[in-house]
């Protein structure tokens, strides 16, 4: 009697293998490419776990197998694709319900909300009398506002691009594309961020205020430019450094155009940098579905427009130093700013996503060195205020 048992019914047309078998089997004819490696673990697995194991496993190489033979894929949504572990740890144990609002205002993604921020602390740092730390409660109350406004134009953005959201993959799951939250409690949503925000803003002095207000236009209308323009990231380059403007204006009680007004031209040249990069994520799918990016407009001259970004920042940082007197340490971050850019763009490869993203997320390091650079810088002024004093006492004497 032969010990090999039939593979199936022929008769009934029904799979009589042992199940294990058949999802094995399963996993490997769905699998292509580099799918089949993933195919073949999770068979393995399936295997070795059992039945408690086997439906989990299957569904996780399925989702791999979808995705495209496991290839990370371009495109609007890599900021869902590698999401912060502990921010999204965080997110991921609050209740349920307020999940999708969460996920709305990306708390799971922070890196958003520090390229927001970090321009308000450069020039909270710059307001500091000589030899003084920065107000710790304008740093904090800049803070919340950095998180809540994040939060509004992630909510706005998804709400005028929800349509577009639902044809690209990685972004379809997003909590307005997916259903999971209407566009009224979206709308209902953004209220209650906007009214947080207007009572943070309602802390700082009137002109702040006003200043404050006026960026809400901005804020409402630069999700729309990579509709119409090649130049959204300039769009948002004019809204996510209005914190350069009102940092300063929230310490001092209004704006010194000498050095607002480079620090601002300097953050809205990184924000090109930065964005760029991140742009070169999405070029694909906007060129599909019809959005405008500076990715898409400079392409292979990248690096070359880049470049002169860099240097114009880091052009308009050194008038900020030279304009308030800044010292040694300050432009000793410039030179690592610069050395960091150099870099970033050098070793760029604008045709592979993961380092694309890679790039885009270092510049957190990039605005905190600048802010280090000028809190140590103002500190060392207080040592060459007083040798001044010294010297002048000397001169007096003799």
């Amino acid at each position: 009697m032969s010990l090999r048992m039939p593979a199936c019914d022929r008769t009934l047309g029904n799979d009589v293998r042992p199940p294990r078998v058949r999802a094995l089997r399963s996993a490997m004819l769905g699998a292509s490419g580099t799918g089949l490696v993933r195919a073949l673990r999770a068979g393995t697995q399936v295997w070795l776990w059992g039945s408690r194991g086997r439906s989990l496993t299957l569904l996780h190489a399925a989702r791999g197998l979808h995705a495209g033979d496991g290839r990370p894929s371009a495109g609007r949504g890599q900021l869902e694709r590698r999401p912060s572990l502990p921010a999204a740890a965080i997110v991921n144990s609050a209740p349920r319900p307020l999940q999708p609002y969460l996920r709305l205002m990306r708390l799971d993604k922070p890196i958003g909300t520090w390229l927001l921020y970090l321009p308000c602390t450069w020039s909270i740092g710059l307001a500091a009398e000589p030899g003084c730390f920065p107000d710790w409660y304008m740093l904090s109350l800049f803070g919340t506002g950095a998180v809540l406004m994040r939060g509004a134009g992630c909510t706005i953005n998804d709400m005028w691009d929800q349509d577009y959201d639902k044809k690209v993959t990685r972004t379809a799951s997003r909590p307005i594309a997916a259903g999971d939250i209407s566009t009224f409690q979206s709308f209902v949503f953004l209220g209650g961020q906007l009214t947080l925000a207007l009572g943070v803003l309602l802390c700082l002095n009137y002109y702040s205020i006003a200043l404050g207000a006026a960026s809400l236009l901005l804020v409402i209308t630069y999700p729309l430019m990579k509709r119409i323009t090649y130049w959204p990231q300039l769009a948002l380059g004019l809204t996510f450094n209005w914190g350069a403007l009102l940092g300063w204006s929230a310490v001092k009680g209004s704006c010194d155009p000498s050095v607002c007004l480079p620090l601002y031209f300097s953050g809205i040249m990184w924000t090109l940098i930065y964005d760029t990069i991140y742009a070169h994520q999405d070029k694909r799918d906007d060129a599909l579905i019809g959005l405008k990016s500076t990715a898409l407009l400079f392409r292979e001259d990248t690096k070359q427009w880049l470049s002169g970004f860099t240097v114009a920042m880091l052009g308009a940082l050194s008038l900020v130093g030279v304009n308030i007197g800044q010292t040694v340490p300050y432009y000793t971050a410039l030179a690592a700013v610069g050395a960091h850019l150099a870099h970033q763009i050098y070793t760029l490869d604008i045709h592979r996503p993961e380092d694309c993203w890679d790039k885009f997320t270092s510049n957190r390091t990039i605005g905190l060195i600048i802010f280090l650079g000028i809190v140590l810088g103002n500190l060392w002024k207080e040592k060459e205020t007083d040798k001044t004093k010294k010297n002048i006492d000397n001169r007096v004497e003799n």
